[in-house]
């Protein structure tokens, strides 16, 4: 992912002695590095490690307490030259995780750490620890009051608060000038659903994918003991169906497939990345979709997983051109947050047109997996933002003013803004339609929130 870590951005915890520093930097590195005890003080020195954070790369140095110089726990001498040290981490650092804590609230020392913290002039992040259950209600009242910005309440014990936190991070650590590196999933199987009402023709589509055409090369037992995968190559990509339902050899492939039906929808679509819902394109047009497609649909959308539509039987379909009129509409009218679904008319029992629907899958799950530079969607969001400014709340005009991707599988959006709680749906409509007209991001799901917050590179 990276090639130098020492070059990568650093990122500082600060606060005075037992307010979760260490447990924190344990939480951010990913494993035990930080002694954690409830005596101050135990962290005398800097300690630096790598951290991979929920997919962002980073180095985290956990500073030693400041501690209180009225403090009798540590001498005079110890205590000046913990605050060199952290003095010298924040100097270098990028951003600054400030710490407090939740359960005792601010102490006057605190207030001063905000002086002393504000004089070096870096950013900095606001946390409030030991926020698990109903704790910390007190230091988030006393936390707000610092003028640092909103607090986040987090418990680094127990894990809460972590995805909120790397929204916050990432805009410090990723540097929107880079070209970012698209993950190496080449050797990555992709994971594959085929779903559909009864009789609909998956038994014979999964048939002529694993038939004696394809590449079949192992049964493998898939994460749980009821999931079981079958793998084959499409034009070199790997491919791994998933069934849930415990396909074990090719003869038993016509009765277990069946059982993919809406009663194991959620099981199914944990393990998959794409989902070909098959349909019967023989039917009569006005009720080519039923409900229980729409069922189905709804559930993989909802999972955020890409979705590919297979019309089968097309070989018995006479007005084909109103066919696909009609089910274009129908997608567009009940799946406005997944435009651009493929649609390919097969004969699953002819071998017609497989090649265009595997194809297809693999689009899918490339959007499904495509990440955006920070540059080129800051760059997007100001043209967005001069074609239809945001509306006005209030007598005050609501101003996005910076976007980043959070995740991928599916693209996942954060924009910070002001009076975030007030942006419309008809204007987080007209971003992700942007986003997906823009960036061809067709036929998946795209997700997008809004958080208040001044510009993330201001301190």
């Amino acid at each position: 992912m990276h090639g130098d870590k020492k070059n990568l951005p650093l990122v500082a915890l600060v606060g005075r002695p037992n307010v979760g520093k260490s447990t924190l930097f344990n939480r951010l590195v990913g494993r035990r590095m930080a002694l954690v005890h409830d005596q101050p003080g135990m962290t005398r020195d800097r300690k630096e490690a790598f951290a991979d954070f929920m997919g962002l790369s980073f180095r985290v140095i956990d500073t030693p307490g400041l501690v209180d110089p009225d403090s009798q726990d540590i001498s005079k001498e110890l205590s000046e030259g913990m605050r060199q040290q952290t003095l010298e981490a924040i100097k270098a650092s990028r951003v600054v995780l400030f710490v407090i804590d939740g359960i005792s609230g601010c102490t006057p020392y605190d207030k001063e750490l905000v002086k002393f913290l504000r004089q070096q002039n870096k950013p900095i992040i606001l946390l409030v620890n030991k926020c698990e259950g109903k704790h910390g209600i007190q230091g988030i009242s006393d936390a707000a009051s610092l003028g640092l910005g909103e607090p986040l309440p987090i418990s680094a014990e127990h894990g809460q608060g972590m995805s909120d936190l790397e929204v916050l991070i990432r805009p410090f650590v990723e540097d929107p000038n880079a070209p970012e590196e698209e993950p190496d999933d080449s050797k990555r199987p992709l994971n594959l659903a085929i779903m559909g009402r009864p009789n609909v023709g998956k038994s014979t589509l999964v048939n002529t994918l694993l038939g004696e055409k394809r590449q079949l090369t192992a049964d493998i037992p898939g994460v749980t003991r009821d999931a079981i995968t079958l793998t084959w190559e499409f034009e070199g990509h790997p491919i791994q169906l998933v069934d849930t339902a415990g396909i074990r050899r090719r003869s038993r492939v016509q009765e277990s497939v069946e059982k993919l039906a809406v009663g194991d929808a959620e099981k199914t679509l944990r393990f998959a990345d794409v989902v070909v819902l098959v349909i019967d394109g023989s039917i009569d047009p006005d009720e080519l979709i039923e409900k229980q497609d729409l069922i189905l649909a709804s559930q993989v959308i909802e999972e955020g997983r890409a979705l590919v539509l297979a019309i089968n039987k097309w070989d018995k379909v006479l007005k084909k051109e109103k066919v696909l009129k009609h089910l274009r509409e129908q997608l567009d009218v009940h799946f406005a947050q997944a435009k651009g679904i493929a649609c390919v008319p097969i004969s699953a029992l002819k071998e017609h047109n497989v090649g265009p629907l595997m194809k297809a899958v693999l689009k899918a799950e490339k959007n499904w997996n495509r990440r955006l530079p920070t540059a080129e969607l800051n760059r997007w969001l100001e043209f967005k933002i001069d074609g239809h400014p945001a509306p006005i709340v209030a007598g005050k005009r609501i101003r996005p003013k910076y976007i980043t991707q959070v995740k991928a599988r599916p693209p996942t959006f954060v924009v910070f803004t002001t009076k975030a709680g007030d942006v419309p749906e008809s204007y987080k409509r007209y971003l992700v339609n942007g986003l997906r007209d823009d960036f061809d991001l067709l036929g998946i799901p795209i997700r997008i929130t809004f958080k208040s917050s001044k510009n993330p590179y201001a301190p």
